[in-house]
């Protein structure tokens, strides 16, 4: 059988060449999360640590979203230990972060508030500081509300909306910051009434959730969840309610990279959520996975230029709704990983023919599960639990944790947990990986265990 994308043709003798390409397959001297920006520094060797921007909650420790720093350097006296909280006040719905181009800054937003914190990183990672605070992010784009992915251009942060002010629904738009934190421009998502030049296919909703860029096509990539109104209900209370669940997002855009202009809408029925491009130079493809069908979907650049969306695979029994929720994939594109919530199974597929994944290797790690962060060279795996406040299990099945494996290619090696809860730190959510590699910087390790440290934000 023979399957192209764009100028690829993917052929049973042309995966076997694939495999055994020496080029780019071989995990660079640079390395990490392999879901990043390709414009943003990257990190020389292991990292250091691991930042987990975490949900504050009711009646653990002082109840205020932090940042929470775990040493991950093998060796270290505090390896596998939090080495450092820095709490920013009260419960903003802290959800994902990223750094800016250079890595110097972390911004982390809250989709409740919409307030971003801009965390300093590079002065001295084991301890980050708060460097800043957008609190005006709702009057200063034009009404959008909920701050999701903070994403790394040049110079640039564009930022993913999840919703507006005028009705808390799921029309929102992206949002362009200098990495100093001035806006630039706000470019609503294409609607029927509004498709801003971009060619419609059944729907064009308007919703927004991940961004990714692929630079050597002139193309960025958003996805689409839903709006306040959903993510801040009751989750049974929401799947109880008919007309709530039609309000999720059912579409892809393709954007103009440079213009900023939207190009295409594509059907994606049943809530795409995170988008990761493949790696290879001509691998013109995208992953994401729809949370209420439990899909996985390639989004495509076919033979002539047109990009098209494919669903390719299903993620466990799609009737008992896993809720698959973050996806890693790996940097030889060779394989995905897709965590799925309501199980609290991570999957891993073959992904060596794009069109046809298969799934070869499953691992409960809790009672739910959201998160994960995979190494560049594929041999650390980090899982974190909370999915959101109001949609988090309840009782004993509200396990809140950060869990460390290693992958040996065959199965995964649980290496260390921290308990968030009983560490009084809240709900984790998204991890960054930090490293003194990447300041010039190199710190000796400790011989003793170092005192964790706390501390509440001061703006700097």
């Amino acid at each position: 059988m023979i399957r192209s994308i764009g100028k690829t043709v993917f052929t049973a003798a042309a995966v076997a060449a694939l495999l055994s390409a020496p080029a780019w397959l071989a995990p660079p001297a640079a390395a990490d999360e392999t879901c990043m920006s390709p414009y943003m520094a990257k990190i020389t060797g292991q990292e250091d640590f691991v930042y987990v921007w975490t949900l504050g909650a009711n009646g653990i420790g002082d109840e205020s979203d932090k940042l929470v720093t775990i040493d991950v350097r093998p060796g270290s006296a505090s390896y596998g230990k939090v080495v450092a909280s820095l709490s920013v006040g009260g419960q903003n719905e802290a959800h994902h972060s990223g750094f800016t181009d250079d890595r110097r800054y972390l911004w982390a937003a809250g989709l409740d508030t919409s307030k971003i914190f801009i965390f300093d990183v590079h002065s001295d990672p084991a301890k980050p500081r708060l460097h800043k605070t957008i609190d005006d992010f709702v009057s200063k784009s034009g009404g959008v509300v909920g701050p999701h992915t903070t994403y790394a251009l040049p110079g640039r942060m564009m930022i993913t909306g999840l919703s507006n002010d005028k009705d808390h629904g799921g029309r929102t738009a992206l949002v362009e910051y200098t990495n100093e934190g001035e806006l630039v421009a706000t470019h609503w998502m294409p609607t029927k009434d509004d498709p801003r030049g971009a060619e419609v296919g059944k729907v064009a909703d308007g919703y927004g959730y991940d961004i990714r860029a692929l630079p050597r096509r002139n193309v960025m990539i958003t996805s689409s969840f839903t709006g306040w109104s959903n993510y801040m209900m009751d989750f049974g209370k929401m799947l109880a309610d008919g007309e709530a669940m039609k309000r999720f997002g059912q579409t892809v855009a393709i954007w103009d990279l440079h213009t900023r202009q939207p190009r295409k809408v594509l059907d994606v029925p049943g809530a795409p959520l995170e988008i990761r491009f493949a790696w290879g130079p001509n691998h013109n493809y995208a992953f994401t996975t729809t949370a209420l069908t439990s899909k996985i979907w390639l989004i495509h650049e076919d033979a002539k230029g047109e990009w098209q969306a494919e669903a390719v695979a299903d993620v466990g029994d799609p009737s008992k709704i896993p809720l698959p929720v973050d996806i890693s994939i790996s940097y030889d594109d060779t394989e995905l990983w897709v965590d799925s919530f309501m199980d609290g199974t991570v999957r891993v597929y073959d992904i060596t023919d794009p069109f046809a994944p298969k799934e070869k290797y499953k691992k409960v790690i809790g009672k739910q599960l959201n998160m994960l962060s995979s190494s560049w060279d594929n041999k650390r795996k980090y899982f974190t639990s909370s999915l959101l406040a109001r949609w988090d299990k309840r009782g004993d099945d509200n396990e809140q944790y950060f869990k460390a494996f290693d992958w040996n290619g065959s199965e995964l090696v649980h290496k260390f947990s921290i308990d968030f809860t009983a560490e009084k730190l809240g709900r984790p959510h998204q991890m960054r990986f930090g490293a003194y590699s990447l300041y010039g910087k190199r710190a000796d390790l400790p011989t003793k265990a170092e005192p964790v440290h706390h501390a509440a934000a001061k703006i700097e």
